[in-house]
Order: C-alpha cells, then structure tokens, then sequence
C-alpha cells in the first residue's frame, strides 16, 4: 500500500504539477480511504464501485461537509487514475461514482474603500513596513495566489516594463501591474531587500525578517496583523485580496477571458462566479432602492 501511495504522491508533483496545497490535501484523502479499506480487509487493488459508494456514504452519515466529500471523491478518483496510466490498476473503481452537490458560495470581497484602508497600514518606517507594503500591492495589483507569490523569484518581476511573470503548474502568465505598485515594488527590490538578504545566491524576491524566503504561514500572519490594525470587520485571507482583484476588474467593465487569463484559470467555469457576484450585486442594489422592490 504504501509504494502504491509513494508513487501516486510523486505522479500529482510531477506529472500534474500540483500545489503543495493539493498534494497535501489529496494524499490526506487518500491516506484516509486507504485505511478504511485496510480496516475492512480490502487491497487497493481489489476495491470495486460498491467499496467506494459504500465510504461515500459512510463520510457523510458522520457528518463530512458536503465540500469535503466532494473532494475525496476527486481524490480518491485522481489516484486510481494513475494507477491505471501506470499499468498498476485495469480500471478506476471510483470512475462513476457521483460527487456530492455542492452549492457554491460567492465569494467575499472588499469594497474598494477597504482595499485603500488594508494597503494603508504597513508603515513605511522601517524594512518590514516597505516589505509588507511591497507584497500586499502586489497581490492586489495581479490577484496571484499566495503560494504564487512567495515562490517569486526577483527575475520574475519586469518593473521598467511594469509586469510580472508568474508560473503555475508549469504554465507562465504576464500580468501588468499599476503605477502605486511598481512604485512600492522598486523601492523594496532596489533600498530594502538588499539589506535583508543574507545570501547572494539566494533568489526569493520576498523575505521574512531572517533574510530566508518569506513563508505562507508568515504572510498568512501579516494578512490577519493588519485586518486588526485596519478594523475590517471582514475575515480577510490571501484569497479575499485575488477575490476582490477579479470582482473589481469585472465591475470595472473587464472582460471575463482575460481575468480568466490573469488568474490562471484552467476552465472559465472557475472566473463566472464573479459575474454571480455582481449580478447579486445588483439585485441587492435593486432590492433596496426600487420603491416597489
């Protein structure tokens, strides 16, 4: 069992190119299916579609969200699709097994008075308040994902030609970034990465404090530091920046392709629910200013 997991951990880092993030989270779902198959004294490669439907059902008679059941089905599908590529498996046990609906929550944005207050709070007084100015202009400027930015390279940043390159899953994206941030990313990379960089090999264009690359774990701290420090009421995470990026491109009379492109979305699908968001936008609009509403 565990070479079998062995080389379906290597196949979602290589072949799929997959997040640490995903990684993670589908081995988890695995991990736990195998056990449970273990438990019942059946082989990997003896579990058939009932044996499947059967742990389904079993996730969500203790209480799994449907979201969570959902994913395990995508994971529990992933690896015995590669077993079969491999020529470990004739087929996938979990091929017609049916996901869990889920419904699909919109996703929460800043107004763009909340955004100007977030990126008014690091304080340009010292390393830190440049770095972290530098960062949060960034990410808001090109609504990557935060393991995207802490993977940055500095040739990864074109500031005379006022982009960024970004890779993702073995895939690059050009995206512009606006004057404030080109600003705030020069003086970083020119006055005050230069004094916090401990070695000259190293490549990271953000750093924590330690001179190492910066961490998600650290940036995810920053975010919550200066939410309490800005007074937002709103629970702010590295994704309600990308969020607030896309709906305010799309408020703004962009185009749903090239947010898509920006985003790095892989299907269109993922880049409509922010025109969900403005639709129910409007409607709340509608609701409240229609003298008949």
């Amino acid at each position: 069992m565990s070479d079998l997991l062995s080389a379906y951990e290597e196949y979602l880092k290589t072949e799929k190119k997959a997040s640490e993030n995903t990684v993670s989270s589908y081995m988890r779902d695995v991990r736990q299916f195998a056990h449970a198959m273990e438990e019942k004294g059946i082989s990997l490669l003896e579990v058939v579609a009932r044996d499947v439907n059967e742990y389904v059902h079993q996730l969500s008679r203790r209480g799994k969200s449907p979201a969570t059941v959902t994913r395990s089905v995508a994971s529990i599908k992933s690896f015995y699709n590669c077993l079969v590529v491999q020529g470990k498996a004739d087929g996938n046990p979990a091929r017609d097994v049916a996901p869990v609906k889920v419904e699909r929550k919109l996703p929460q944005v800043l107004t763009g008075r909340e955004v100007e207050l977030f990126l008014e709070q690091p304080e340009c007084t010292d390393l830190k308040g440049y770095r972290d100015r530098a960062m949060l202009e960034l990410l808001y400027a090109t609504g990557i994902r935060v393991s995207e930015l802490i993977a940055l390279d500095v040739d990864d940043l074109n500031l005379p030609g006022g982009v960024l390159k970004c890779m993702s899953k073995g895939k690059e994206r050009i995206i512009p970034l606006y004057p404030a941030a080109i600003r705030a990313l020069s003086e970083y990379v020119h006055n005050i990465r230069p004094q916090l960089v401990e070695s000259l090999d190293e490549t990271a264009l953000f750093l924590n404090m330690s001179g190492e690359r910066m961490s998600r774990q650290g940036f995810w701290k920053l975010i919550k530091h200066y939410q309490e420090k800005a007074g937002i009421q709103k629970d702010i995470t590295p994704h309600t920046l990308r969020h607030s990026f896309a709906a305010h491109l799309l408020e703004n009379g962009a185009d749903l392709r090239s947010i898509q492109e920006m985003l790095g979305h892989a299907d269109i699908s993922s880049t409509q629910i922010y025109s969900r968001l403005m639709n129910q936008k409007i409607k709340d609009v509608y609701r409240k200013a229609h003298p008949r509403a």
